[in-house]
């Protein structure tokens, strides 16, 4: 049954947190950088709203929504686009089966109300006079005006909330007096080797500790010369790989090198198998080789 609450004599109808399965493996110091930005530490202080950056697919929503998770909140997660107007993330009015207007809260109103964290995830994607929507429930006000329902909602005490952005891309900028309200700001950077076989461990148990160990080296590889390879491109090169040894009968526990390799250019692009660790081998070796013969 759909949670209804009514505020100034409007009903509201509200939405539901996200439950999927996302554990965050890796660096414990970034969760525990988001739990401080989102703690209290006395009656006059307020939660922090902190905006989480790096690449695409380096773990941003997932490290969000394991810290909400972990505080034992119920996690909204709210997807921005350019085309993301103030309505879409305060109050939406919706036609009913009886003819009548609904107004139906959004996932940021609805974890606002019902005490909940909520996700703004790649928040760099709308634009100004959305975000200006926001603006008093990033300071001390604390609240929402909905023009569309004619309410103002004060956000719980126990509501938090994060923004995650594409540290390379943005398609609007952020105007200051926004960007001030967003902080602390949160670098998710690349993994390290252990952390990143335990990712893909933790996204593959079914694949072999043969396979995982190659492609943690591959990703590796990439992370070194700056290319933006991520695990999340990682674990789609594993399941690809697995999936099409499979269907073709072949061992999906066994590390075939070329195999491997063909599902890199799928999933990637043709030149990305450079760094697969036998031919990046050779590639250093030949590095080595015109260096050294440009000293002599």
């Amino acid at each position: 049954m759909v949670d209804k609450i009514t505020i100034s004599g409007v009903d509201l109808f509200l939405s539901e947190p996200v439950n999927v399965n996302m554990k965050w493996v890796g660096n414990q110091d970034l969760m525990n950088q988001l739990k401080a930005a989102w703690l209290i530490v006395d009656k006059d202080d307020l939660p922090l709203n902190p905006r989480i950056l790096g690449k695409p697919g380096v773990g941003k929503t997932t490290l969000a929504y394991a810290t909400g998770k972990a505080l034992k909140k119920d996690v909204y997660i709210f997807q921005c686009t350019m085309d993301t107007r103030p309505e879409d993330l305060l109050v939406s009015p919706v036609i009913s089966t009886k003819n009548e207007i609904k107004y139906v809260a959004s996932s940021l109103v609805s974890a606002m109300i019902k005490g909940g964290v909520c996700l703004l995830d790649e928040g760099n994607r709308m634009s100004e006079k959305s975000w200006a929507s926001l603006a008093p429930l990033m300071d001390k006000r604390r609240y929402v005006e909905s023009i569309i329902a004619g309410v103002r909602i004060y956000a719980h005490e126990d509501f938090r909330m994060c923004v995650t952005m594409n540290s390379d891309s943005s398609t609007y900028d952020i105007p200051e007096y926004i960007s001030s309200r967003l902080n602390p700001r949160i670098f998710v950077e690349f993994p390290n080797r252990n952390d990143e076989l335990e990712i893909l461990k933790y996204n593959l148990p079914f694949a072999s500790d043969e396979i995982l160990e190659y492609c943690a080296d591959f990703l590796q590889n990439a992370h070194q010369h700056d290319e933006e390879f991520t695990v999340r491109d990682g674990i789609n090169i594993l399941r690809y790989y697995v999936k099409s040894q499979s269907l073709s009968g072949k061992s999906k526990d066994k590390l075939n090198k070329n195999d491997f390799k063909r599902v890199i250019k799928h999933i990637l692009e043709e030149e990305a198998i450079f760094y697969s660790p036998d031919e990046y081998e050779e590639l250093v070796k030949t590095d080595e080789k015109s260096k050294s013969s440009k000293k002599k």
